[in-house]
């Protein structure tokens, strides 16, 4: 299995998942020593091999560094996890942020998908996560382009599960709300309501796939999920959303 943005919190709660059902791991992300770190806790409990590749997702390099990092392997499962969320005023924010927030959550997950994909399709299984989020459903004033790369991404997870079901591909886009990860500590000031453990989301995604196109975790946040797409004019869900994000930093 390969995870991307496998450091710390999402990340390396699928690497832990993954490593439960036996699987050996190639795990991804910017900082080499974090991830090593990460890579000897998962060896020393679950016995697996776990490979790292420290590599920033957003770089050009992306695509062949991940071709020679699986050369000979069997990958089975591919999880992009990697996301950047430039916080605060779209015009306040320098240009190279949400750029970077671009890269690493759209462009990173299409280059990601594409090296890895045809290799389960010529074995015919496999199964690939993209982490999307609650945020992409309507727009996020203060996230305005996370929130945009985030419907990128479950949009790209649903057509890929349609064009891919027939190969023996499962594809899931995980669409979660907000998770407690050191790097939501380091944004929000308060817990908002149906916030979930790192672990749960990596469980009920992965028990998701081979179900649908998509994924809520968390009974709350599929009401939430239905309350905003189903229920709420358009222009109310953005209110909602405005009112979620003011207090982020």
């Amino acid at each position: 299995a390969v995870v991307a943005g496998a450091s710390e919190g999402l990340g390396a709660a699928f690497a832990e998942a993954l490593a439960q059902r036996g699987q050996d791991l190639l795990l991804l992300a910017r900082r080499a020593a974090v991830l090593e770190d990460a890579a000897e806790r998962i060896r020393a409990r679950y016995g697996v091999e776990v490979r790292c590749l420290a590599i920033d997702v957003a770089s050009s390099e992306l695509g062949d560094a991940l071709t020679r990092a699986t050369g000979g392997l069997e990958v089975g499962v591919a999880v992009y996890n990697a996301a950047y969320s430039p916080v605060g005023a779209f015009v306040e924010r320098p240009e190279s942020d949400l750029l970077q927030a671009v890269d690493v959550n759209a462009r990173g997950p299409v280059v990601f998908a594409r090296r890895l994909l045809p290799g389960m399709v010529e074995r015919g299984r496999g199964a690939l996560v993209l982490m999307s989020s609650l945020a992409g459903f309507q727009g996020g004033p203060r996230l305005a382009t996370y929130a945009a790369t985030k419907a990128f991404d479950t949009t790209l997870g649903e057509g890929l599960w349609g064009e891919l079901a027939d190969s023996g591909i499962d594809v899931v886009a995980s669409c979660a709300g907000a998770i407690r990860t050191p790097g939501y500590a380091r944004t929000s000031a308060r817990e908002a309501p149906g916030t979930l453990d790192a672990a749960t989301v990596a469980r009920e995604t992965l028990e998701a796939l081979g179900q649908g196109p998509r994924v809520v975790p968390g009974r709350v946040n599929r009401l939430a999920s239905s309350l905003m797409t189903r229920l709420l004019p358009r222009r109310t869900a953005v209110a909602v959303m405005a009112s979620n994000t003011r207090q982020l930093t």
